[in-house]
């Protein structure tokens, strides 16, 4: 695209964009988002960074809109508990009555904890059966092609940033915005128009 327009950038140049306006993208997004509805299903994924194996926690509603991601170090109940606040914090999203999770045990706890919190709310059911959370894994490839095509995630922190781009553009993709015209013209206008690119 920059060579058709007689420009010649460095992919390093672009990797430092999306550094930079990736989690600023995500940010603004999501004023505009859709409400979720109240049914969830929660998975965790994997992704490398610098050879080490990081966990990519990830929830979308019943009908597999994006509720939110959390990448974090570890796999257990305090980082799916990080999880669930960052998620119930989003301004689209809609207060679980249902949450499909996997057989992993920490979630329960997580939610547990949260319940004893008052920050969720007391009458949630927790269901685990694998099938039903096929919505969120299938949701998974999408964000896993993307990084498996790059060369190579180097720290903790420019992979959060390089997700929350990756996020954000699958979320305007899947058609989450409240927009009555869901075109692909007017998905570049509204990603212009959160920049102040519009005159």
């Amino acid at each position: 695209m920059m060579e058709e327009r007689g420009l010649s950038i460095a992919h390093t140049t672009i990797m430092r964009w999306v550094h930079q306006y990736g989690p600023e993208l995500d940010e603004r997004v999501r004023r505009h988002l859709k409400p979720t509805n109240d049914s969830w299903r929660v998975d965790e994924t994997y992704a490398k960074v610098k050879s080490q194996w990081m966990y990519l926690y990830r929830a979308v509603d019943s009908e597999g809109n994006t509720i939110d991601f959390y990448l974090s170090k570890t796999r257990n109940h305090k980082a799916a508990k990080r999880f669930f606040k960052k998620a119930l914090r989003s301004f689209h999203v809609s207060k679980p009555r249902v949450i499909t999770v996997d057989k992993n045990p920490a979630y329960p706890m997580a939610i547990e904890e949260l319940k004893k919190e008052k920050k969720m709310p007391v009458g949630i059911q927790i269901r685990q059966v694998k099938y039903l959370n096929n919505i969120v894994e299938q949701d998974h490839r999408f964000i896993k092609k993307r990084v498996r095509s790059m060369l190579g995630l180097k720290s903790f922190r420019t992979v959060t940033s390089i997700l929350s781009g990756i996020e954000a553009m699958h979320i305007i993709k899947k058609g989450q915005l409240a927009l009555r015209d869901k075109s692909v013209q007017n998905q570049v206008k509204f990603i212009h128009q959160l920049f102040g690119m519009v005159s």
